[in-house]
């Protein structure tokens, strides 16, 4: 058993009168957020760095300001927990983990974070209690048997009110089944195992793309600042938020049925971010989500005491023959099925990669070296000592 932090996230229902609290709160958490991400951009274009101490005791004069008097109104608690988002963020940038943050939209997703300060939350009765908010109406799918450390309040562009409770839960590794698999994550295939097994890509947006355009052009017809365009704008989020909860719901059963089956999960270590960039890809590629379902499966895996191996992604997985071990450099994107021109053995590219992965990982996680890009040369017997460790 192994104390882990997750987050439980539960459906709420506010009242009119907390939603209007809750819609200043938000209002209040994003302008100090925009406000100091535009005061920390000018002290970086001046060449200066402005860190959280510095922008907390900025925040402190500017609610003392005649203009911005009204950020008293609500809870101090969401205001300087966004700072330290922030603060976050421009880590992340830092570390070249993320690009440079940007401002939060009011048509966007609202959140306010309160810690253990702001919020009362009774085990027994689970009755939750927010700052200046009062007690919220909660559909709870689950039972919460620890005091939250944080409890975030999330409005979705959609107009419904969730409730994201961190808590710290004991988790029991799963049983180990002895099996290992490599995957080759793409697109005509949402994942190929080595096992022989074929996922196809369920293609969520493709799906609903028809009812998801007409509703766009029905928010296109509409009259800026009218209420029937604000009515056609959130329809045009649910639909979103719909096919976004399809997608995920795929991914959480495929994620956590892999990792009960198998104790190793070997995948490629792809460059996601440069492949989005491809316009002929891109949408499909967000569509299937790969990395959000590599995402998972390390998440899972960690905390149930399974392990993943990334491939290095100059790995010529799909173009070497994996009998042989011979490079096939005419193999090129579009080549599907192909044959080895020295064993003759027949191959479906994604199978092929699939247990070409599952060999390298395998040898990743024996000697912890990177298997990198083989030259067309490379000997067969080093390849079949990678494939029987």
């Amino acid at each position: 058993m192994q104390a882990m932090k997750q987050r439980w996230t539960f459906r709420c229902y506010p009242t009119p009168e907390q939603e209007q609290i809750l819609a200043q709160t938000f209002g209040c958490t994003r302008y100090v957020y925009n406000w100091a991400l535009s005061e920390r951009t000018k002290a970086f274009q001046r060449g200066e760095r402005m860190n959280y101490a510095q922008s907390s005791a900025a925040l402190t004069a500017l609610k003392r300001q005649p203009e911005t008097i009204w950020l008293n109104d609500v809870s101090s608690i969401p205001t300087q927990q966004a700072l330290r988002h922030l603060q976050t963020a421009f880590a992340n940038f830092f570390a070249k983990r993320a690009a440079y943050p940007s401002f939060k939209r009011k048509d966007g997703r609202q959140s306010a974070e309160f810690t253990r300060s702001g919020f009362g939350f009774d085990v027994g009765t689970r009755r939750l209690t927010i700052a200046k908010v009062g007690n919220l109406k909660v559909k709870w799918s689950r039972r919460v048997t620890c005091d939250p450390s944080t409890v975030t309040v999330i409005r979705n562009p959609s107009g419904r009110y969730f409730v994201s409770l961190t808590v710290d839960v004991d988790v029991a590794p799963l049983a180990e089944t002895g099996q290992s698999v490599g995957i080759d994550f793409g697109v005509a295939r949402l994942a190929t195992l080595s096992t022989g097994e074929r996922i196809a890509n369920p293609k969520h947006m493709q799906s609903r793309a028809g009812r998801l355009a007409l509703l766009q052009k029905r928010l296109a017809k509409k009259q800026n600042g009218s209420k029937r365009r604000a009515l056609a704008r959130r329809a045009v989020a649910r639909q979103h938020e719909k096919i976004g909860n399809c997608r995920k719901d795929a991914l959480e059963k495929l994620s956590t049925r892999l990792v009960k089956e198998f104790d190793v999960i070997c995948i490629e270590d792809l460059n996601l971010r440069g492949m989005v960039k491809n316009h002929s890809l891109a949408r499909s590629l967000s569509d299937a989500s790969i990395g959000t379902a590599i995402r998972m499966l390390e998440e899972k895996a960690e905390r149930y005491g399974k392990r993943t191996v990334r491939v290095d992604r100059w790995f010529p997985s799909s173009k070497m023959c994996s009998d042989c071990g011979h490079i096939n450099s005419a193999v090129v994107l579009g080549v599907q099925q192909w044959i080895c021109p020295k064993c003759n053995s027949h191959h479906d590219r994604d199978d092929n990669a699939a247990h070409n992965i599952l060999a390298a990982g395998l040898a990743v996680s024996a000697h912890g070296d990177g298997i990198r890009a083989l030259s067309a040369s490379a000997a067969k017997p080093a390849v079949c000592e990678v494939r029987t460790t």
